[in-house]
């Protein structure tokens, strides 16, 4: 059981000592996406129903779901004005892109390019059977990325575009040649940390359900990427255990993961979660193209709407009325949103109206995020 800090509110920390049986679906508390019923209590190990497992698929799915629909009600928004607190966002399209109205940014498209591996429809999957994150897995991502930029990005990144710009130049395999750019342009400035791979590890956190440190390997693998910078791949961490915890145990906790970094990065992101958790933090969300900040912005926005009846969808509201990169925070608080509450508390309407590269919709983002579910208890996770 892990450890729950005492100033965190017990509906937001509640753990569970159950674990899961071999060969199952970890994971069997339901959600509504409202207040009423939101934690509920793990079956025991070994004995999840088919109805727990359904509901953990479901959880699963709406990771990628509701990321997507962060993603596009944050595109109109992006770097311009956002909505006023007594107003609502809108899927209206337009942004940075171009977009449709309902169209998904990179944000998601990367999230499509991690998650086509993660799923296996490319491969074996991101893990191998001993849970180790296979090379040649990294080669079909960073491969992915480099197709993405040159054959249907709307619009990428500053730091992205420079690490795939300076790797498209020199030799090797994918993941390498990636990888050395994006060491090379932390050397050159040590200024690394944007949020590019936090936007697109919410699908991560479901490649080891069963295995948290598995899931953490896998995840600062695939931020390293593009992203060198050590709090990058922490930020990337943080997240996906959080995502983990959420499809498996049905609860909140963003603190989950910090026993996975190094005590003196512990220590610094317990302060910056604090500071999230505060009605008025004393860091400028609006700064959120920085790792940390987007995540501060985003875990900010989930406790700031907690007692909300419709606490996923006003969650994304508040991420999309707290400025900056909208559409990004909007989609990493969607990753933990879905995975807490589920697709099917996703409202029908933005489930229909989301679609983007490479010509997809809400139900094949599902259908990713529950074969990368299924990849990962069939390897072992």
């Amino acid at each position: 059981m892990s450890h729950v800090p005492s100033h965190v509110p017990s509906h937001l920390a509640r753990t569970s000592s159950d674990a899961p049986g071999p060969g199952t679906v970890p994971g069997t508390a339901t959600g509504t996406g409202t207040r009423s019923g939101t934690d509920t209590d793990t079956a025991a190990a070994g004995h999840e129903s088919p109805s727990a497992q359904d509901a953990v698929l479901d959880r699963a799915a709406g990771v990628l779901v509701a990321q997507a629909a962060g993603d596009s009600l944050g595109v109109p928004y992006e770097f311009a004005m956002p909505p006023r607190d007594d107003e609502l966002a809108v899927m209206r399209g337009g942004g940075l892109g171009p977009y449709e109205p309902g169209e998904w940014s990179d944000d998601t498209q990367m999230a499509v390019c991690v998650a086509r591996v993660t799923a296996g429809t490319t491969s074996v999957g991101l893990l191998a059977d001993d849970a180790t994150v296979r090379p040649e897995a990294l080669d079909e991502i960073a491969a992915a990325f480099e197709a993405w930029r040159t054959g249907g990005a709307s619009d990428v990144g500053t730091q992205t575009a420079t690490v795939l710009r300076d790797a498209a130049r020199a030799q090797g395999s994918p993941a390498t040649r990636l990888t050395a750019a994006s060491l090379a342009l932390h050397r050159a400035t040590g200024r690394t940390a944007g949020n590019g791979a936090l936007m697109r590890t919410g699908v991560v956190g479901l490649v080891a359900l069963d295995d948290r440190a598995a899931t953490a390997r896998a995840a600062r693998a695939v931020a390293s990427l593009t992203h060198a910078d050590p709090l990058a791949g922490e930020s990337c961490v943080l997240w996906c255990e959080a995502v983990r915890v959420a499809v498996t145990e049905g609860r909140l906790d963003v603190r989950a993961g910090l026993d996975l970094l190094v005590p003196e990065a512990k220590d610094r992101w317990e302060s910056w979660i604090a500071d999230a958790e505060q009605p008025e933090p004393q860091t400028d969300l609006r700064e959120n193209g920085f790792t940390v900040t987007a995540l501060q912005a985003a875990w900010h926005a989930i406790t700031v709407t907690l007692e909300h009846d419709e606490h996923l969808v006003d969650a994304l509201h508040a991420a999309v009325r707290i400025g900056g990169d909208t559409d990004t925070v909007a989609a990493i608080a969607g990753q933990l949103l879905g995975a807490r509450y589920g697709e099917s508390a996703v409202p029908a309407q933005w489930r229909d109206a989301v679609h983007g590269w490479p010509g997809l919709r809400a139900d094949d983002l599902a259908a990713l995020a529950r074969a990368t579910v299924a990849r990962g208890v069939r390897h072992g996770g």
